[in-house]
């Protein structure tokens, strides 16, 4: 049991972190811009065969970034899940709207008398009534069974198929709490010995509650010893960018990692997903309504959280690389900060701003904003790549990872 994780904790020599946002489909900019690190890696290493897992220590992802998160430490290289994106995109977002009910429902009443019609209309509205899926735009089923060929059905968290420590966030919606698991084997709540050790959960379903995103999937139910919860995706905890938290996992004692911290002894590397600025010019308090203050605050809150995460590893590792945070402190890279002489990690941030202003400076002003702001843009993936393929071209630097030989 956890014999990659294992293999991690007990090599020598500089840690490297990974840390992956959540986003749904815009997962695509993530994957463009790991392709750039893996062509780095391979040819600063001489090995073309290199694949990400083979340099990272501890990988960490919430939702979307917890599907790739995932494929990474199994051991996959970043073409194939390209692949399993572009393949599987449309499938994963087909719509589970109640048009295509009454559709289905309009051809099975075809030739009915009006009492079969009566009968046949409870009888789609009692079995609607008690399907999660009646409250979400998508489906499970396909994301359900995808990630079980992929990861398998049977597989725990605990498989020796990992190949890399591996960190995951979910939303416990049973008990409102974020939940960031780990295949971490010194892990309080991973001991095999407890009877509900989380080390037994099905890997396919801890990825899959991570994606469970509110409205846009149903939530995942998981079996905790003679309990079940309900969990939601980790994008709705303070960790859609895991960065920080995947810090102090792999530092604070009583998570049993304490890897040794410095700028020449660890390497946090972030992704995003997009940044969505929401500018509202010319906005009234009269606009201010119950339902667009509801909104309006909620995307505040999983905005504000992302921002923390980042600013916080700026603060106390040294930044390389980094969209600018705001206009009074800048991108922080090169300030002084209260970890100084020297900080705690080497710290570099890729990113892109899906305003305008932001695909204009990457040299995309073709793309229009609305079509790769929304986290289900399936009609636009190959937007989204170019945004990745951008951001890594511009940003992604093989001086990054000086240092930090693979």
């Amino acid at each position: 049991m956890f014999a990659g994780a294992q293999a991690k904790l007990a090599k020598s020599g500089p840690r490297k972190l990974l840390a992956l946002d959540g986003g749904g489909i815009r997962g695509l900019i993530t994957i463009e811009i790991l392709a750039k690190i893996e062509s780095i890696l391979r040819r600063r290493s001489s090995n073309p065969s290199l694949v990400l897992a083979d340099y990272f220590d501890y990988i960490a992802g919430t939702s979307t970034g917890a599907v790739i998160g995932t494929l990474l430490a199994l051991g996959k290289p970043v073409d194939e899940i390209r692949r399993i994106y572009l393949d599987c995109g449309r499938m994963m977002f087909d719509k589970n709207t109640i048009t295509g009910r009454l559709e289905k429902l309009g051809k099975d009443l075809h030739g009915e008398t009006v009492i079969e019609t009566m009968e046949l209309v409870a009888h789609y509205a009692k079995r609607w009534a008690g399907e999660r899926e009646a409250y979400a735009k998508y489906p499970d089923k396909p994301l359900a069974d995808k990630l079980k060929e992929l990861v398998g059905d049977d597989t725990t968290l605990a498989t020796d198929n990992l190949k890399t420590l591996l960190l995951l966030v979910l939303s416990d919606a049973t008990t409102d709490s974020p939940w960031p698991l780990s295949n971490n084997p010194r892990a309080k709540y991973n001991d095999p010995a407890r009877p509900n050790s989380n080390a037994k959960f099905p890997l396919w379903q801890v990825v899959r509650a991570s994606t469970a995103a509110p409205t846009f999937f149903p939530p995942q139910e998981i079996r905790v010893g003679s309990d079940t919860f309900v969990f939601v995706d980790g994008g709705v905890t303070s960790y859609n960018n895991p960065s920080f938290q995947l810090f102090l996992q792999a530092t604070l004692e009583p998570y049993g990692v304490m890897w040794p911290v410095g700028e020449k002894n660890m390497l946090l590397v972030s992704i995003g997903t997009g940044l969505n600025p929401n500018v509202q010019q010319g906005l009234r308090s009269a606009d201010m309504h119950a339902a667009a203050a509801i909104s309006t605050a909620t995307e505040a809150l999983f905005n504000a959280a992302m921002y923390q995460q980042d600013q916080l590893c700026r603060v106390f590792g040294r930044c390389l690389c980094g969209e600018t945070l705001d206009r009074e402190i800048g991108d922080l890279v090169g300030t002084k900060g209260p970890a100084d002489p020297s900080r705690l990690f080497t710290y570099v941030r890729y990113n892109a701003t899906l305003s305008a202003e932001g695909l204009n400076g990457l040299g995309l002003a073709r793309i229009a904003p609305k079509d790769v702001e929304s986290l289900d843009s399936v009609e636009h993936m190959k937007e989204l790549q170019d945004v990745g393929a951008a951001v890594a071209e511009r940003k992604v630097e093989a001086g990054h990872f000086t240092g930090f030989a693979a």
